[in-house]
């Protein structure tokens, strides 16, 4: 029963891999959410301290709703509640945050972004006695050549238990973060991809034309590269270099090109185009189809692909791999033991 029940932790890690872990997903955070009596390890969390000049605004005792300037540092102090009968490990931390059609959401984990980088913890572990809390503080250095605009973001507190088969249950509550940043820094810079077209040039090479839009408030040099797999089967093309020599001001739109410098099928393809500027790199997709002669294809929109440069399914289908060939051999392991043992 033993290499069964190893074989079947194993196998459960790998579909949790896939599928997302076995606690609900990371909802729309709900701040009137408080765990109650029913919460197994549960935990809270909420705000000791509300800025003088926010004492009267109801949002303050629940949120930070801070309006500062570029290298203003705040600091605000947290209490952890564990209202279970058994003592608790939460783990504090701050998590990236959007708002999306109405609805305040916290990504998954500890995604960072740009605000997670300015806010620092005293505690990132406590150890908090049941029907009793504890604090830790937090704090908010905002750098002085922040660009203006409304940050998001949670501090999260969480604890972790275990069910049956070793599947990782997670509990977390968090206080919203809303972090207006103003000054009289120039706007942070922004591009979107509005749409990719495919096209033969007179020598008949395959040329992808990338609509660039800069959103943001400064000027972008943009350089980068693009990669190609075809739809159907598992060939791919690339990397092939962004053409230099693309410059933008602040609402203006162009479009930047990219050789195929192979000879390459018509299609279609899946184009993945990354972009720079400085510090400023994001991605974007589309699926082309590039004309049999020369001329140029309808252009087709853009899909956002985020600033990770790694393929998070890929990831994920390499390290189920991994854990199912590891159950495989635990398994034989076992057995092969097991044999030796009944033959003596």
């Amino acid at each position: 029963m033993r290499r069964f029940a190893f074989l079947s932790v194993l196998v459960t890690a790998a579909f949790a891999l896939v599928t997302g872990p076995a606690s609900p997903a990371p909802r729309p955070f709900d701040p009137a959410h408080r765990p109650g009596p029913a919460d197994t390890g549960s935990v809270g969390v909420r705000l000791v301290d509300v800025p003088v000049d926010l004492i009267d605004d109801p949002r303050a005792r629940q949120y930070v709703i801070d309006d500062l300037e570029p290298g203003v540092t705040v600091h605000r102090r947290i209490e952890v509640s564990n209202t279970s009968d058994a003592p608790l490990h939460v783990s504090v931390y701050p998590g990236a945050a959007n708002i999306i059609k109405g609805g305040f959401v916290g990504a998954a984990g500890s995604t960072p972004n740009e605000l997670t980088r300015w806010i620092t913890l005293s505690e990132t572990s406590l150890d908090v006695p049941a029907r009793s809390t504890a604090r830790s503080s937090m704090t908010i250095a905002v750098p002085r050549d922040a660009a203006p605009g409304e940050r998001y973001g949670v501090v999260w507190a969480q604890v972790r238990g275990t069910e049956g088969g070793g599947i990782s249950l997670v509990n977390r509550t968090g206080i919203r973060i809303y972090l207006s940043v103003g000054g009289n820094n120039p706007p942070q810079p922004k591009f979107t991809v509005d749409s990719m077209t495919a096209a033969r040039d007179d020598r008949g090479r395959a040329v992808i034309r990338a609509k660039v839009h800069n959103t943001g408030g400064r000027a972008l040099d943009f350089t980068g590269s693009m990669t190609m797999k075809r739809v159907s089967g598992s060939l791919s093309a690339g990397p092939y270099p962004v053409q230099l020599g693309t410059s933008l001001a602040p609402g203006q739109s162009e479009s930047v090109r990219v050789i195929v410098t192979d000879q390459v099928e018509d299609g279609p393809w899946d184009v993945s185009l990354r972009l720079k500027s400085g510090l400023l790199e994001d991605g974007y997709s589309a699926r082309v189809t590039f004309p049999h002669g020369p001329g140029a294809a309808r252009a087709v929109p853009s899909r956002h692909e985020g600033t990770s440069t790694l393929n998070p399914t890929v990831i994920t289908v390499s390290i189920v791999v991994v854990l199912l060939a590891v159950g495989v051999l635990g398994f034989t392991f076992i057995r092969r033991r097991d044999r030796r043992a009944a033959a003596s």
